[in-house]
């Protein structure tokens, strides 16, 4: 009976899963719905229980679940030993994996994961005109042709763009500590968007694994079941307020990292504050003169002569910073959350970080108009 009871167990999990994964795409209502009625209400709340403690209940739920898992390690282990005298046990057990890892699944896409399936920023906030949006829509080698040229000239373009706004901010730049970088993120995102989500619900925090994750490249990370954002502490300043907005982006309900970014750069140069201003200039140029450099990497060094002295200083501490922590283990790092990004409805994976390139600069093709306003979230 216990047996036939967790086999039941998986039949209806598989069911509700199945049913989210297969109804959520393509579904703006259904998304809406879910976003104001369940995601909104229960960031709030999570929040208001979380947000007040200084150190990450997220995190703690890691460790608790990497001891669980070592332990069901050691159990397989002297299962496999004793394979013969043990097989009713393995069969539970193996329902018991089966439905662990649904049920987080499940937990994970409706505490926050079903946010995934949300249209793309740039067709919510209609930044593409519509010559681009027939380019896109075309599949012929002629139209892919024109698009990299249309964007590779927008690129350059955006480059000088930011280069003008560094070299003008450089000298007004002043670093700002963790809990001014928190503050002012959580203010600017009340003040500059509609975000819903209350209390405490848009807050970052230092990660206990900062050494770890700085080892792993990783700058910063949202947990899906406490609703935290985790920020490495040991970034540098100039860094850390597109890092800290970037990850309240997730916590307001943005999940697609390329999305997160222009979220982040929107609002940190929206708000009338040169540090986070600065901070958007610098990380959104890196994006872009990355891009520059895969196409022409002498253009790309020619462009980056032009900037000044001080963010010239501070991208050769970045150089150190990926040269020191260029690892094997970072690379497998970075090629797991690209399965899992592509997994959960983001087709080109961690490039997708690098999309903001083009979306930010037809953000300030928006404002040139004079089309401002609040920074409207879905």
């Amino acid at each position: 009976m216990h047996f036939k009871r967790k086999i039941i167990i998986l039949i209806v999990l598989i069911i509700i899963i199945w049913s989210f994964v297969g109804y959520l795409p393509g579904d703006e209502a259904l998304i809406a719905h879910y976003t104001r009625n369940v995601f909104t209400p229960y960031q709030s709340l999570r929040g208001s229980l979380f947000g007040y403690i200084p150190f990450s209940i997220g995190d703690l739920l890691y460790v608790a679940g990497g001891i669980a898992i070592t332990a069901a390690i050691i159990r397989w282990i002297y299962y496999a030993i004793k394979f013969g005298l043990y097989t009713a046990e393995i069969a539970s057990a193996l329902l018991n994996i089966a439905n662990t890892t649904l049920f987080v699944y499940f937990v994970f896409i409706a505490s926050w994961g079903a946010n995934y399936y949300k249209a793309p920023l740039s067709v919510y906030w209609g930044l593409e005109d519509s010559d681009t949006r027939k380019l896109r829509d075309q599949d012929d080698e002629a139209a892919h042709k024109a698009l990299r040229a249309k964007d590779s000239t927008a690129l350059v373009t955006f480059d000088l763009f930011l280069i003008d706004k560094l070299n003008k901010l450089a000298p007004y730049y002043s670093t700002l500590s963790f809990g001014e970088i928190n503050q002012r993120g959580s203010d600017y995102y009340r003040t500059y968007t509609s975000s819903k989500v209350k209390d405490r619900g848009l807050w970052v925090k230092p990660s206990l694994f900062g050494y770890f994750i700085e080892r792993l490249a990783i700058e910063g990370y949202y947990n899906p079941f406490t609703g935290e954002g985790q920020v490495n502490t040991d970034l540098p300043a100039f860094i850390m307020p597109f890092v800290a907005c970037h990850e309240m982006a997730h916590q307001a309900g943005i999940a697609a990292e390329g999305d997160a970014n222009l979220v982040s750069y929107t609002l940190c140069t929206t708000a009338a504050d040169t540090s986070f201003q600065y901070s958007a200039y610098l990380n959104i140029w890196i994006y872009t003169n990355n891009r520059l450099y895969a196409r022409d990497s002498a253009f790309a060094h020619k462009l980056e002569s032009k900037l000044n002295k001080l963010t010239l200083t501070q991208l050769d501490t970045l150089e150190q910073l990926s040269k020191k922590y260029h690892n094997e283990m970072a690379r497998y790092s970075n090629k797991l959350y690209d399965g899992y990004l592509k997994m959960e409805n983001q087709k080109k994976g961690v490039r997708s970080y690098g999309d903001v390139a083009i979306s930010a600069w037809q953000v300030e093709q928006r404002r040139k108009k004079g089309m401002v306003g609040a920074i409207d979230l879905p």
